[in-house]
């Protein structure tokens, strides 16, 4: 008899983004006549740029020819993409790393799911509440939870965020092994300085666990205060694993690419108390279940590093930025509370008439035609608010805004 992984069984139904697309599809269904305006997931709409393009198709063209077609890639990436995320992403910011402590993957998502399997079962996490899915659900998956109870899953810390804390997680007070932080934070657009963050990072050392850090949407920092990187915190480097990928800026949703850094500094250990370099285990995990990236896509990637590319991609950023602050000064001008937008692509507003997420959701939708993200969907202490995104089109993100003053400015 084949038995299953029976932790899947304590997942909600449906992740999030299914759930809405599958509200929308049936509300099209009844009302096919309808424009909807789609504010919701976090996907891009700018192209990507010209000299990316290039690069993918010279690569391609290299596929063709016998002199430099290439088979097999290294699991864990070339060099010459490693060699331009180094010397751009980090030496700029005084941060020096080996080629060999970055990992070129397919996303952010992709290792965020991945990098539970070379942590024990019995480690203890803690999350933000709320907070993207994927953090919890892969930690459901993989043993590290009991059953849901009452919006929340027994056996993992709640680090609950919202408006009476500035959206900052406070500092557990008993040990956590592994702990997920986002910044620039998806869902609710907020951004932590460098004083909170170095905070994190000593109680990190004090503990000896594990930060896994993602900082997809850091090219969106606008204040020059905040950190783009968790490793420009002293220490962090003991204590802290790094993700961050192209999607947000280079417009790669589609295309996928992303990397993860594990420093040497990084060490875990066995029950016995032996240390273990954490660096050598991700290797070992990416070199055994991955084939890596292709190479056409990690020239594409080396490409988003060229002057122009950069130009392109500070437009972009500027463009759903500008959608972003229409979006947050559109609804505070008819008293909406709203919270994040200015350092990230989202804005985090404040549901009105006592409302919760799914009403909200339900009543913007009917009434609006504007399709947005429940906050409960990130937690439970995401109930009462509720997500839109900047990364639509000028055009789309302006009707959305005058919809839903229309709708709501009495």
């Amino acid at each position: 008899m084949i038995t299953i992984n029976e932790n899947f069984l304590k997942l909600q139904d449906s992740y999030l983004f299914v759930t809405i697309a599958e509200k929308v599809k049936e509300y099209q269904k009844k009302n096919p006549n309808k424009d909807i305006i789609k504010l919701g997931i976090g996907d891009i709409t700018r192209p990507i740029p010209g000299k990316v393009a290039e690069a993918m198709k010279k690569a391609v063209d290299e596929m063709t020819n016998i002199n430099t077609f290439r088979g097999y890639g290294p699991e864990v990436g070339y060099d010459f993409l490693k060699e331009k995320i180094i010397e751009n992403d980090y030496k700029s910011k005084g941060i020096n790393f080996e080629n060999s402590e970055v990992f070129i993957s397919d996303g952010i998502g992709t290792d965020i799911a991945n990098i539970v399997d070379i942590f024990d079962v019995q480690n203890t996490v803690a999350i933000t509440d709320p907070v993207y899915p994927a953090y919890l659900d892969t930690n459901v998956m993989s043993g590290r939870s009991a059953n849901f109870e009452n919006g929340k899953y027994r056996g993992v810390t709640y680090l609950e965020v919202n408006e009476e804390n500035n959206f900052i997680p406070r500092i557990p007070k008993e040990q956590i092994d592994m702990i997920y932080l986002c910044f620039p934070n998806n869902p609710t657009g907020t951004v932590i300085s460098k004083e909170e963050l170095t905070k994190w990072v000593g109680y990190a050392r004090k503990n000896n666990s594990i930060i896994l850090y993602d900082a997809a949407y850091e090219a969106y920092i606008q204040d020059e205060n905040i950190p783009h990187s968790i490793y420009e915190i002293e220490g962090a480097k003991e204590v802290a694993i790094e993700f961050k990928s192209y999607s947000k800026s280079a417009g790669f949703t589609g295309i996928r690419c992303g990397y993860t850094v594990v420093p040497k500094e990084l060490k875990g250990y066995t029950k016995e108390g032996e240390t273990i370099s954490l660096n050598k285990l991700w290797n070992r995990r990416q070199s055994t279940k991955s084939n890596g990236v292709s190479y056409i896509t990690q020239r594409g990637a080396e490409a988003v590093y060229t002057k122009e590319a950069q130009q392109q991609i500070k437009e972009n950023i500027e463009y759903y930025m500008n959608n972003t602050k229409n979006i947050k000064e559109g609804l505070e001008k008819i008293g909406f509370k709203t919270f994040g937008g200015e350092n990230a692509p989202y804005v985090w507003l404040k549901v009105p008439n006592n409302k919760n997420s799914w009403e909200f959701f339900d009543e913007l939708l009917e009434h609006a035609g504007v399709v947005g993200t429940p906050g409960v969907g990130f937690g439970p202490s995401g109930e009462g608010y509720f997500r839109l995104t900047g990364f639509g089109t000028k055009e789309n993100t302006e009707r959305a805004v005058l919809r839903i003053q229309k709708y709501y400015k009495n």
